[in-house]
C-alpha cells in the first residue's frame, strides 16, 4: 500500500511541540521510512492537497480557522490532535474567561480591532470536528509521538493512556509531591509522558487533561491524609483543565 502521506497543520500556538518532532533528532531519519512528510510548513517548503494522515497542533480562534480545520479533516482519513492546544484547547482557553476585544487590548493595544485577530473564545479541535488520535501534553512527549507514528504507519490505532500519572511515578519509583507539602494533579491528569514533571521535583500541572473518569475518591483520600483541601486542587486545575468544563473532584 506505500507509505502514509503526512502533512503537519498548525493553528494558535506556539509550535513548541512541533518543535519536540524536531527533537527526534536521528530518530526522524527511521520515521522517513516509514512515512513520506508531503507537507509541513515549519520545516518545508512543500505543499500538498492530498494526504492520509493529518498531524494539527493549536486550538480554534477564529470562524476562518473552523473552516480550514474542516477542509484538513475532509482530506485526511486519520486526524491526530498534537498538544494540549488541539486535544483540550490548552492554554489559550484560559482567555475563555474575558470578552474578545479586551483581551486583544490586552495582547495587541491599539491594534486590538485587526480583523485577522482571534474573535472567538479558543476551541479544540474536537469541538470542530472528529479527532481520530489526541498526543497530549505541554509540550507532547516525542517518544509518545514516535509511537503514534509508528502505529498509524503499520494500519493500527494507536491506544491513548487512560491512567493517572500516579502510575507512572510509582512505576519510577518517585516520591510523591504531596510528601514535600505540594498539591500535584498527578492524581486526576491522564498519564503517557512517564511523570518527567514529579521526578524532576514539580507538582503535576495536568497539562495531559484529565483521565476519562477521574477516581474522586481516590483523590478525596490523597488530599485527606496529607491536609490539603479540593479547593486548593481546583486551584491548580485552572491552567490547563478548569476551563475545559471538565467536572471537578467535588463530591
Amino acid at each position: 500500500m506505500g507509505k502514509p502521506r503526512v502533512a503537519i497543520f498548525d493553528f494558535a500556538c506556539c509550535e513548541g511541540c512541533q518543535l519536540q518532532i524536531v527533537n527526534l533528532e536521528e530518530e526522524i531519519l527511521d520515521l522517513l521510512t516509514v512515512i513520506d512528510p508531503v507537507e509541513w510548513r515549519e520545516a518545508s517548503s512543500d505543499h500538498s492537497d492530498t494526504y492520509d494522515v493529518a498531524v494539527v497542533e493549536g486550538s480554534i480562534t477564529r470562524p476562518e480557522d473552523e473552516d480550514r480545520l474542516k477542509e484538513i479533516r475532509r482530506r485526511a482519513k486519520v486526524l491526530v490532535a498534537l498538544g494540549a492546544c488541539a486535544a483540550t484547547g490548552g492554554l489559550n482557553k484560559l482567555k475563555n474567561r474575558f470578552e474578545m476585544y479586551e483581551v486583544r487590548q490586552c495582547v495587541y493595544g491599539l491594534d486590538a480591532s485587526m480583523p485577522h485577530l482571534a474573535t472567538q473564545p479558543a476551541k479544540a479541535l474536537h469541538q470542530v470536528v472528529k479527532v481520530d488520535v489526541n498526543v497530549h501534553g505541554c509540550p507532547i512527549s516525542r517518544e509518545e509521538f514516535a509511537r503514534v507514528v509508528r502505529c498509524l504507519a503499520r494500519g493500527t490505532m494507536p491506544v491513548t493512556p487512560n491512567y493517572p500519572v500516579c502510575v507512572e511515578c510509582k512505576m519510577r519509583e518517585t516520591v510523591c509531591r504531596y510528601e514535600y507539602n505540594e498539591v500535584c494533579l498527578g492524581v486526576i491528569t491522564r498519564g503517557g509522558c512517564n511523570a518527567p514533571c514529579p521526578a524532576g521535583g514539580q507538582w503535576c500541572y495536568g497539562c495531559r487533561g484529565l483521565v476519562d473518569e477521574p477516581n474522586v475518591n481516590a483523590a478525596r483520600d490523597v488530599l485527606t491524609k496529607y491536609g490539603r483541601t479540593v479547593e486548593e486542587l481546583q486551584s491548580r486545575m485552572e491552567l490547563f483543565n478548569n476551563q475545559e468544563g471538565q467536572p471537578c473532584p467535588r463530591q
